[in-house]
């Protein structure tokens, strides 16, 4: 008697092939997670609708900022590191102050700042959106801030990111010297 692969072994093995071969192409079609870091200040954008003012402001991680008659509170504040694809994500928290001096939450969830239109509180009078997560800030942390660690901040118009200033340009030039006065 002949077997083929749809006689009943044959049948059970192409199973199992198919199985094998399912999950080695899911495996590949599947990008690697990349690390998310945690930073301990989230940087948002405010608009108030009635003066036409964007403003914007950091908050550290578990401190509540007043913005007009909202309380925004940040619980996480996540990025990628710049090898990936950018992808800053917070959890947030924000009430409304009430006429009636009462506190409302009107959003608690996950917030982008790829797709501010779509993952920002919006107000009759005020909109709160997720800009940036940054390791440190200017503005100085709660006393009581118990978050992720805090980077020490860049000096003013140091880029943290450019590396030591060796006095050699990309190129290989020495860079000419500042004339001192």
């Amino acid at each position: 008697m002949k077997s083929n692969l749809f006689s009943r072994n044959g049948l059970g093995a192409m199973t199992r092939l198919v199985a094998v071969l399912a999950g080695i192409f899911a495996a590949a079609a599947t990008p690697a997670i990349a690390a998310k870091i945690e930073n301990p200040v989230a940087v948002f954008s405010g608009l108030d609708k009635i003066t036409g003012r964007i403003i914007s402001f950091d908050v550290y991680i578990g401190e509540t900022v007043q913005f007009g008659a909202l309380q925004v509170t940040p619980r996480v504040c996540h990025t990628r590191p710049q090898t990936e694809t950018p992808l800053t994500t917070g959890f947030v928290q924000v009430d409304e102050i009430t006429l009636n001096n009462e506190v409302r939450r009107i959003f608690s969830g996950w917030m982008y700042a790829a797709s501010p239109g779509l993952h920002a509180v919006e107000h009759a009078v005020y909109d709160v959106w997720l800009t940036d997560c940054k390791l440190a800030s200017d503005v100085p942390p709660p006393e009581n801030y118990s978050g992720p660690p805090i980077a020490a901040a860049a000096p003013e118009g140091e880029d943290p990111l450019a590396g030591p200033d060796d006095g050699i340009d990309i190129i290989g030039i020495p860079r000419a010297k500042p004339v001192s006065g």
